[in-house]
């Protein structure tokens, strides 16, 4: 068993050697949609960044339980704890049925995970499906004292709770400034404190969803589902905990302080986040008016967009950057991905056409090495890629007959390059039924047999004229004794 992954973790806010509870066994629990609308590029990036923590697990030899939660109810619109809850609302307005809107939405996100090639998870599990485990976490945190009824609602006890143990360890607030401040607030509702979160709330009369409890006819808190979910399939501790780095603070602080007052001990070694999409510095949103849709990218049905973007092309998009940096969406940056994404899988494929000789006169070893060091660096994505793009070099130098290699290296390449291309970065090599690299592909391979047929009748203007045109175009063009062969440069 390789032991040597180090992974950045957000509580400690320190690179660490990840040692799992009880190898090789790892328990990991990441947050789920909130499935009351279509997914886009924000939903895209965690479930491509722990999909990649996920094979790479799994490549490392060890037995992975993947847990994905489903939010189904008690996401709030306005925040945790106030306004409509967002699928009963979606659910009024179009005058279905909550679990309705649910599978709906469901259904298009499995399509679009699929799409990216985002492996399912072991379990996913739903909120509504564990009201009585949650309602039970609930009872667990009274009974400790960390809990109290008002009105049929019950709260966290956030104040008593940071005498005890750190609230706000995760985020790093300073909670005692903030409980300081809201002293003079006592009594403007139902709350203690206005830092108080709900674990359980009573319904109103016009709330769709809701279910019987020792305190009211309500819905649970959303932060409680991911407690009592985790703790149900992983245990009361367990390896790994992740999501956007917009769970961090409530979301995720909550979870810590729900667990920690229900159990007495934390949960999760390792709090995982990846960052952030923005576009033109701003994070992706409804409100701001640059909310893309994943269907919006693969069908460039939205202003922003000056093309259709293959599923691929937006999962390279999302692994050309380290998982904990910001990502600046433009049409421009997913076209340049794009054209990258080519080249590597056109090298992949020249790779993979190669004929082996008596010995190698380039230096192809070490491959292997490099992307796993990368890899065991916090999941460098972006550093395997760029050793890939390098190693093309030498793909292309033997391609041309330049150089030759040996069946043993010609062999230790072309699995080197499945595993990471494939197997670990997860990128399809063949999408004919939706791909646009695919479809651009053959356009190219037409222009390109029309060139050769002129040629037969020698008719050298309109020949010259589409390598010209291509040429112009960054296609570098190479005629040999059987078609052709080309790439963009």
């Amino acid at each position: 068993m390789d032991d040597t992954l180090i992974i950045y973790n957000t509580l400690t806010r320190k690179k660490e050697v990840f040692k799992p509870i009880n190898s090789p066994y790892v328990g990991m629990y990441v947050c789920g949609p909130t499935v009351y609308g279509d997914a886009h590029l924000g939903h895209a990036r965690p479930a491509i960044t722990f999909d990649l923590v996920y094979r790479y697990l799994s490549h490392l030899g060890y037995k992975v339980r993947y847990v994905r939660n489903i939010t189904d109810v008690g996401h709030l619109e306005h925040d945790a704890d106030e306004g409509e809850d967002k699928i009963a609302k979606k659910a009024r307005i179009e005058q279905k049925e909550p679990m309705e809107i649910v599978q709906y939405y469901l259904n298009r996100y499995h399509k679009n995970m699929e799409a990216l090639n985002v492996l399912p998870p072991s379990i996913e599990p739903h909120a509504s499906g564990h009201i009585i485990e949650q309602i039970a976490f609930v009872q667990q945190i009274m009974d400790a004292g960390y809990a109290y009824e008002s009105e049929g609602s019950v709260y966290f006890d956030v104040e008593k709770y940071n005498k005890k143990y750190h609230y706000g360890k995760l985020s790093g607030r300073n909670i005692d400034d903030i409980l300081e401040s809201t002293r003079e607030l006592d009594g403007q509702s139902e709350k203690r404190r206005s830092v108080d979160f709900a674990l359980w709330k009573k319904a109103a009369p016009e709330h769709i969803m809701h279910w019987p409890s020792p305190w009211s006819e309500g819905f649970p808190g959303w932060h409680m589902e991911c407690s009592a979910m985790g703790t149900k399939y992983l245990g009361e501790e367990f390896d790994i905990h992740g999501g956007g780095m917009d769970l961090v603070f409530p979301h995720h602080e909550c979870e810590i302080a729900q667990s920690t007052a229900a159990l007495g001990k934390e949960t999760v070694h390792y709090w995982m986040h990846n960052n952030m999409i923005t576009i033109n510095g701003q994070k992706m949103g409804k409100s701001l008016g640059n909310f893309i849709t994943l269907d919006e990218f693969f069908t460039g049905n939205h202003p922003l967009l000056t093309q259709p973007f293959a599923p691929m092309t937006v999962r390279f998009f999302i692994l050309q950057a380290h998982y904990r940096s910001t990502v600046d969406f433009s049409s421009e940056a997913l076209q340049a991905s794009e054209k990258g994404l080519l080249r590597l899988l056109e090298g992949y494929e020249r790779l993979k056409n190669i004929q082996p000789a008596a010995q190698s006169t380039v230096d192809t070893k070490g491959l292997r090495q490099r992307c796993e060091e990368a890899m065991c660096d916090d999941l460098n994505s972006p550093i395997v890629i760029s050793h890939l793009f390098d190693a093309l070099k030498s793909v292309n130098i033997i391609s041309d007959g330049k150089a030759t290699i040996s069946k043993e290296d010609l062999s230790e390449l072309q699995s080197t390059f499945k595993l990471f291309i494939e197997d670990i970065l997860g990128l399809l090599t063949q999408r004919e039924d939706s791909s646009s690299l695919q479809a651009y592909k053959g356009a190219v391979d037409l222009l390109l047999n029309i060139r050769m047929e002129a040629k037969a009748r020698k008719d050298w203007e309109t020949s010259d004229k589409i390598r010209n045109q291509l040429t112009a175009l960054g296609f570098d063009i190479k005629d040999k004794k059987e078609g052709f062969e080309w790439n963009l440069n």
